[in-house]
């Protein structure tokens, strides 16, 4: 029990250590320069609805679709037809067409709501081509629709369970066209960094030359790091494949506290730091009650009902204490140091601000 005992105290120390090192693998801070998906997007038709699809007299681009894909079909409408179909709808179906993606391979893909629709679920989306930014067709898309919600309603109530007006359809696009990527033909590869720092770039080309025993890789900026592959054409895949998996240790970013002013959210990362500060923070509670009377007039005086409304405003202000902040250098104690303020998230992001301002909060405060 007692080597127990020592072996996790040991584990304990060792921890910090290991969280220290941070070391990360090149595909997860980098990507190869020319490896990239490409968006896909296209208009559609959703059929089967259960009397939940577009109100055709409001929707009139629902009505022409439909005319145009019987048309197709061979099938002529008589002139002055009103098409009054509840059970359709027009969508916008979109997928990401990843790197590599050879003809043949399956897409998911989501399906959303044009019109007024109420509700997509059951329904079956038509063969939609799937264009992307050069207007060319991709993948064809074509499924039944999963959609993980659900409604009811009756007397005047209606309840609903997550998002009726989208859905995916899994597998439902086949690619039809590949986007070529000269990826591993060319003698030269660009490592491009999610982030751009001089330091990483730095850590990154020595990395690939200690790996290597040669110089073969140079940073070109903070983003990019130029690196020679094989010459012989069979032996890069496999080169890039090992230069992905290399360990590097990333420089510290830059201390940044991410403010969301709609939802009171405050994120910061383990580089912020605090000076020492006083920080006085109050909440102000106004508070207004009103009291009606009425005033009658007494039998036979011929006076009238009077109403008088007496209001009265309460001001309370508390927490007027002004509070030291003392210096923080880790996250833990910058965490610490503003929960002693007794401050909620949304008070927070004013005094964050105003530490700004003074000069104690050692970060950038980006508002989002």
């Amino acid at each position: 029990m007692r080597a127990l005992i020592h072996a996790l105290l040991a584990l304990a120390l060792a921890l910090p250590g290991l969280a220290a090192n941070g070391a990360e693998r090149i595909k997860d801070i980098a990507t190869i320069a020319g490896v990239r998906s490409n968006p896909l997007v296209g208009y559609g038709l959703v059929v089967g609805l259960d009397g939940t699809g577009d109100q055709t007299t409001q929707t009139p681009f629902t009505v022409q679709s439909i005319a145009n894909m019987l048309s197709n079909m061979g099938i002529t409408l008589p002139p002055g037809v009103n098409l009054q179909l509840k059970n359709v709808a027009a969508v916008m179906v979109t997928a990401t067409l990843p790197p590599f993606s050879r003809p043949g391979q399956e897409l998911d893909v989501t399906v959303s709501s044009l019109g007024n629709a109420k509700s997509l679920k059951g329904g079956t989306l038509l063969m939609t081509p799937l264009k992307g930014a050069d207007g060319n067709v991709y993948a064809l898309a074509q499924g039944n629709l999963v959609i993980n919600g659900a409604a009811g309603g009756g007397g005047g109530s209606k309840v609903t369970v997550n998002h009726l007006s989208a859905g995916r359809v899994p597998g439902g696009a086949t690619v039809e066209r590949a986007v070529p990527m000269p990826v591993g033909s060319a003698e030269l590869v660009t490592v491009e960094l999610r982030q751009s720092d001089f330091g990483t770039a730095t850590r990154v080309a020595e990395a690939i030359n200690r790996s290597m025993g040669k110089p073969v890789a140079m940073p070109l900026d903070g983003r990019q790091i130029q690196v020679s592959a094989p010459v012989e054409p069979e032996r890069r895949v496999a080169f890039l494949g090992m230069l992905e998996n290399l360990e590097v240790t990333p420089e510290q970013g830059i201390a940044r506290v991410v403010v969301n002013s709609r939802t009171g959210s405050v994120v910061m990362n383990r580089a912020v730091q605090l000076q020492d500060c006083a920080v006085s923070h109050a909440n102000l509670t106004v508070t207004v009650t009103a009291d009606n009377q009425v005033s009658q007039p007494g039998p036979l005086s011929q006076g009238q009902t009077v109403v008088t409304q007496n209001a009265q405003v309460d001001i309370k202000q508390d927490g007027l204490n002004l509070r030291r902040v003392k210096a923080g250098t880790n996250l833990s104690d910058v965490i610490k140091a503003l929960n002693a303020v007794g401050a909620t998230p949304l008070d927070m992001i004013a005094i964050l601000q105003a530490m700004k301002v003074a000069g104690a909060l050692r970060a950038e405060l980006e508002v989002i």
